[in-house]
């Protein structure tokens, strides 16, 4: 039914531990002429089927979604997705408060459907797709994505133009697979812990929201009250809101990007008219923070991710370091740093090391009192480790 992949001898073993990736040196030959996006089935040596993914003619040869042979179609796709869907249930509507209507859906590997990521934002599911393979089975998700929600979807919009390979991205356009509304969707009201945001899948960063951080978000809050907090490469202001609800004396957010701004003050107005004590800034955070003669008692430090390889990994490293020095030097005595990094290719271990010596060269006294990482709703796949790429510190600076 579908073509074949056969590995070389003793290359069945990862596959045999559940890693859902199959490296191009891995495979001994090919039957059936696949091209990208196919569906193929993987066989070892000796002719024993293995698994079934998207094949890609590239480093990564093959991604798996399943175990069993099976038809790809509507069924199983439905099947897959109403198990990622009971799994959000679980984490996200706990206590049944209703409280958050946007979370991630579908997580990649963490969920079996690597190279696709489903963003649920209060009815509408954005469906980015980073695999040939996982664009091109579309029309039966968005069937799935019809008979889970129900009437409860408003819309589905395909914004995978940007994170496509890009030879084939240039004939993919971002745009609605399904819409009963006659109305513009965006800006588009969402609820996470009381506190509202605006989500602009159209324009914005990502599928329109940073869904990962909200658990970390909560735990500033804790720490947010009376103080004075900068919330940097803030983009829509998710922290910045909820240190506000927590009644921070002030918040100021900076992003280099003016539509950020835009949305942040946009969403400050949503949650507080005009009663905040908050003032945004479009400038770079690096210039910001070492022009800027303020102290804070709270600084957030969530910049993009790095590295997108190997690479770049050294630059990244340095680049982490560099932030991070500025970051604690405008830290007031007995100040707390949220830190991240999203990029993949560094490590937990890497990172810790590198705020280390960040603070070293500042030459502070420095307490680790947390670590974090991404929300329950974007969940990693216990046999493929690198699904885990947001890593965290909280940090007191003496």
């Amino acid at each position: 039914m579908y073509a074949k992949v056969i590995l070389q001898a003793g290359k069945e073993m990862a596959v045999q531990r559940l890693h859902p990736w199959i490296f191009s040196g891995a495979i001994a030959k090919t039957e059936g002429n696949p091209i990208d996006g196919d569906v193929v089935e993987v066989f070892d040596k000796k002719n024993n089927y293995l698994a079934t993914g998207h094949f890609y003619k590239g480093s990564i040869a093959v991604k798996i979604f399943s175990y069993e042979t099976v038809a790809v179609n509507e069924e199983f796709w439905l099947k897959k997705l109403s198990v990622a869907h009971k799994v959000r249930q679980t984490i996200v509507f706990q206590g049944g408060t209703g409280k958050v209507n946007c979370y991630r859906l579908v997580h990649g590997e963490g969920d079996g459907f690597p190279g696709l990521i489903l963003d649920f934002y209060n009815g509408v599911v954005v469906f980015q797709a980073h695999t040939i393979g996982m664009w091109q089975e579309r029309e039966k998700i968005v069937a799935a994505l019809k008979e889970i929600y129900g009437a409860e979807l408003l819309a589905i919009y395909d914004k995978s133009a940007e994170t496509l390979p890009a030879e084939f991205a240039k004939n993919v356009k971002n745009e609605y697979l399904f819409n009963r509304s006659t109305n513009e969707l965006v800006p588009h009201e969402v609820s996470e812990n009381d506190h509202k945001f605006l989500i602009d899948w159209l324009t914005g960063q990502k599928t329109g929201f940073f869904l990962d951080q909200r658990d970390n978000r909560a735990l500033l809050a804790q720490y947010a009250k009376g103080k004075k907090v900068l919330n940097s490469f803030c983009y829509s202001g998710g922290f910045s809101i909820y240190a506000l609800k927590s009644r921070a004396s002030l918040v100021h957010s900076v992003d280099v990007s003016k539509k950020a701004v835009e949305l942040v003050n946009q969403n400050v107005a949503l949650n507080f008219g005009e009663t905040a004590n908050h003032e945004a800034y479009a400038e770079d955070v690096m210039t910001y923070l070492k022009r800027n003669d303020q102290f804070y008692d709270v600084i957030i430090l969530d910049p993009p991710a790095y590295a997108k390889n190997i690479a770049k990994r050294h630059n990244a490293v340095q680049g982490y370091k560099r932030l991070n020095v500025e970051g604690i030097k405008r830290l007031a005595k007995g100040g707390i740093l949220f830190t991240f990094s999203c990029s993949q290719v560094v490590d937990r271990e890497l990172f810790y090391n590198t705020i280390m010596s960040a603070a070293l060269e500042v030459g502070r006294q420095v307490r680790v009192l947390h670590h974090l990482t991404q929300g329950a709703d974007h969940p990693v796949n216990l046999f493929h480790p690198e699904g885990s790429y947001l890593k965290g510190l909280v940090l007191y600076v003496e």
